[in-house]
């Protein structure tokens, strides 16, 4: 098991509560912050293109309503995901998984992508989003040095279904696939087979329900352990401190 890669302080939804979540203002918000890794959520709409939300429905943080899936994603594109958040945020788009992506690669963002199906389509969000970061990959493969490099990317889902059948094969050779992690809420007692049968990287869990026992059996084993959601600097301080390699974070003004 290689160790974490990735920078310690994550922006939670993308800018965490500083920004609309799940919108290419927070990418832009958790660059300027001066953090260098983001998470986001991928969902697919009616027409099976994978759009940046976490909730089902849209009532929360857009001015649609209705389930997510039963819109396309040119509907979906026409929803205000900002205003909800902000007046200031008013029209901000509702993005498609590329245009996130992209805005990383710009910005040199290192994303972890959490697949977040909508019920009964665990499979096909696994595979659609794998689908669409190899076409990604093997894209910024060929235009090579006439575009910003590919961010790191990490796969990640309490799906394990999802996870499974996000495979990477038939990739350029000189393209490393995405690392995975198994995203639970607490560590279950079968966390070493399941990361095994996954061929999970890293374990992504609450910081409220991490056990230290439980912390050194997984570090022991050299997987890296990343907790959300950490809003507090000394919360941090004190994981980190425990061994836990990365927090997932809302408030990126304070734990930063």
């Amino acid at each position: 098991m290689t160790g974490w890669i990735y920078p310690r302080v994550i922006a939670h939804r993308c800018g965490g509560v500083l920004a609309p979540e799940n919108t290419l203002a927070g990418l832009y918000v958790a660059a300027r912050m001066g953090v260098r890794a983001v998470e986001f959520d991928v969902m697919l709409s009616a027409d099976g293109v994978p759009v940046l939300i976490h909730d089902e429905t849209l009532e929360r943080t857009t001015n649609g309503q209705g389930a997510v899936a039963a819109h396309t994603a040119a509907q979906l594109g026409r929803l205000d995901a900002g205003v909800r958040h902000h007046p200031a945020f008013s029209g901000e788009p509702l993005p498609t998984f590329q245009m996130a992506l992209e805005t990383c690669r710009m910005l040199g963002l290192a994303a972890n992508i959490e697949i977040k199906p909508a019920t009964g389509q665990d499979r096909q969000t696994g595979e659609t989003v794998a689908q669409v970061v190899k076409a990604f990959l093997s894209e910024g493969e060929k235009r090579g040095g006439q575009c910003v490099q590919p961010p790191d990317l990490l796969l990640s889902s309490f799906s394990s279904e999802a996870l499974d059948a996000a495979h990477m094969a038939s990739l350029p050779p000189r393209i490393v696939a995405p690392a995975r992690a198994l995203l639970v809420e607490s560590v279950p007692d079968d966390w070493a087979a399941r990361l095994k049968r996954l061929a999970c990287h890293s374990l992504h869990c609450s910081s409220r329900l991490l056990e230290l026992e439980r912390l050194g059996e997984i570090r022991a084993a050299g997987v890296p352990v990343a907790c959300y959601t950490v809003n507090h600097l000394d919360e941090a301080q004190r994981l980190f401190k425990a061994g836990v390699a990365a927090v997932f974070s809302d408030r990126i003004d304070r734990v930063a």
